[in-house]
């Protein structure tokens, strides 16, 4: 478990970034070129990769070394993971190319801990050694146009709904219910931010605040930076479509939730926010399973939920209208398009 300590101040100093970071994308991705995680997520998106590294020879060859210092599990150096400034590929390259010497040695010793260093990672940085950083910088680049690139306008959109979801999240409920909607893959007990992750770490901010980082390629639980003086970030997964609910027709929306979580989204989806009872009264199930579907489909990040005074309002996300439309998804007779009533209590 990961524990980020707040201070007011840091509470202050919560951002979001609003697209994708390439390098923290293409790291993320090579640990997901390395194993099967994410089968429906990243499969098509896996096997297309393969296919084409191994029709070029080229990409293969810029792609060894970015695999030899980025493991599937474990410490991976942060320099290849520079400050997330949203001016693109090029300028996190030029923040690589950058690095001090003293933090490569810090780093690549700390890597040497788990795996063998290749010799050539070694002289990064050396005086009067080859521009070792500038082989990396065009390794990096042509691996990012050979993984990521063709995927780039999903990879944006995936992004762009999560950003749309956490900003309604925090006009709504302000900074704790930002954090509050981070649930199940963190856990908000102020001061103090409980983050699903493989090893236990204390993060105090000290006033530093906070960058969350969606990502597309990030996969089951958060990531952050191992040096704990670096600027923070907390580097997490967005909802994915699997390309398969797309594929199937005008079914395929049920196929990929069930029947009857699929209505209940569909209800949520309507014109205007709909508290339970007004979900439950339209679907025909009881309140208790409405609340239960639509607390799976929250923490999907299908459905977004807010207090209006003695109610709790449900709404798609972006990402919910879009799965629904593009699954052919439809309102069932009877259900989503009956008459609303009076909002009852949740």
């Amino acid at each position: 478990m990961l524990r980020i300590h707040f201070t007011p101040h840091d509470l202050q100093n919560v951002r979001v970034a609003r697209q994708p970071d390439p390098l923290w994308e293409l790291i993320c991705g090579v640990c997901r070129l390395e194993t099967g995680q994410g089968p429906l997520e990243f499969g098509h998106w896996r096997r297309s990769a393969r296919a084409r590294i191994a029709a070029d020879p080229a990409a293969a060859h810029a792609l060894g070394p970015v695999r030899q210092l980025v493991p599937a599990a474990g410490y991976i150096p942060d320099f290849l993971t520079p400050p997330v400034t949203g001016e693109g590929l090029s300028a996190g390259l030029e923040l690589v190319r950058g690095t001090p010497r003293p933090r490569l040695v810090r780093e690549l010793t700390r890597l040497a801990e788990s795996r063998p260093v290749p010799a050539w990672a070694t002289t990064l940085g050396r005086p009067g050694a080859r521009d070792g950083l500038g082989l990396l910088t065009q390794a990096l680049a042509r691996s990012f146009r050979t993984l990521l690139e063709p995927y780039w306008p999903q990879i944006r959109s995936a992004v762009a709904d999560d950003v749309a979801l956490r900003g309604r999240t925090l006009l709504d409920g302000g900074t704790q219910a930002l954090l509050d909607g981070l649930r199940p893959l963190a856990h908000w007990r102020a001061p103090v931010l409980e983050v699903d992750y493989p090893v236990r770490r204390e993060l105090h901010l000290e006033g530093r605040g906070l960058l969350l980082v969606p990502s597309f390629f990030c996969w089951r639980r958060p990531t952050a930076l191992a040096d704990p003086g670096l600027d923070p970030v907390l580097v997490y997964p967005v909802a994915k479509i699997p390309p398969a609910a797309a594929r199937t027709g005008g079914d395929g929306l049920e196929k990929l939730l069930g029947r009857t979580r699929a209505t209940v989204l569909t209800a949520v989806a309507g014109p205007g926010a709909r508290s339970s009872s007004e979900v439950a009264e339209a679907v025909g199930i009881s309140l208790p399973s409405v609340s239960y579907q639509i607390g799976v489909l929250r923490d999907g990040g299908l459905v977004a939920s807010h207090r209006d005074g003695k109610y709790v309002l449900h709404t798609a996300t972006p990402l919910g209208r879009r799965l629904i439309t593009g699954s052919g998804g439809r309102p069932r007779p009877g259900a989503a398009t009956g008459p609303w009533h009076d909002r009852g209590h949740v």
